[in-house]
């Protein structure tokens, strides 16, 4: 009887180490930096995280969730107030992100490598304007602080104004499909 204590004991134990450990992100310590090129110049900006978490277990991110409050969009590089607001309700439009019909856009991971010298490959699934796409990227750890850097096709989710992807004859209206977004968690 002593010996099937001692083994359940040891099988609760293991399952416990075996379980994924959550962490919640500090919003407010967290960040998201976008930056969209196109001929001839370049705009950036912030947009703000709703949620986000991280699950752990044995060095390695085998869960997470962060979520994007589209309607959150800023830009940083026009001085000019009134530029700078038709260009961030030009993002917020149909034309970009759609954020009245999809106000979040999100990261899921799906798989992941243990952590190498602070750095780990994550898989996931990225989805904007109700499309979701698997991209694989570097995440890097420092202390309790993770960054990434997503190159994003914006082809892939339907966000098609000044795309060469879509349209023809552009020319220096085109827009890169690519734009980066720059992610810094901070649990």
């Amino acid at each position: 009887m002593k010996t099937i204590k001692i083994l359940a004991v040891l099988f609760f134990s293991a399952t416990l180490s075996l379980s994924a450990q959550k962490s919640e992100v500090n919003i407010s310590k967290s960040t998201v930096e976008w930056t969209g090129k196109k001929i001839g110049g370049a705009h950036n900006g912030d947009v703000k995280i709703k949620s986000a978490f991280l699950d752990f277990r044995n060095d390695e991110i085998v869960g997470a969730k962060v979520v994007i409050d589209m309607t959150s969009i800023t830009n940083a590089d026009l001085e000019d107030e009134g530029y700078k607001q038709k260009l961030i309700g030009h993002l917020k439009s149909d034309d970009f992100f759609g954020v009245e019909k999809f106000p979040t856009a999100s990261f899921e991971v799906a798989k992941s490598t243990k952590f190498k010298d602070g750095k780990a490959s994550v898989t996931g699934n990225l989805t904007i304007k109700g499309k979701t796409e698997e991209i694989t990227v570097d995440v890097f750890k420092e202390g309790a602080k993770y960054s990434a850097q997503l190159k994003v096709d914006r082809s892939k989710f339907d966000v098609r104004y000044g795309s060469n992807s879509f349209f023809d004859n552009l020319g220096d209206k085109a827009i890169d499909d690519i734009f980066i977004l720059d992610i810094k968690l901070t649990l």
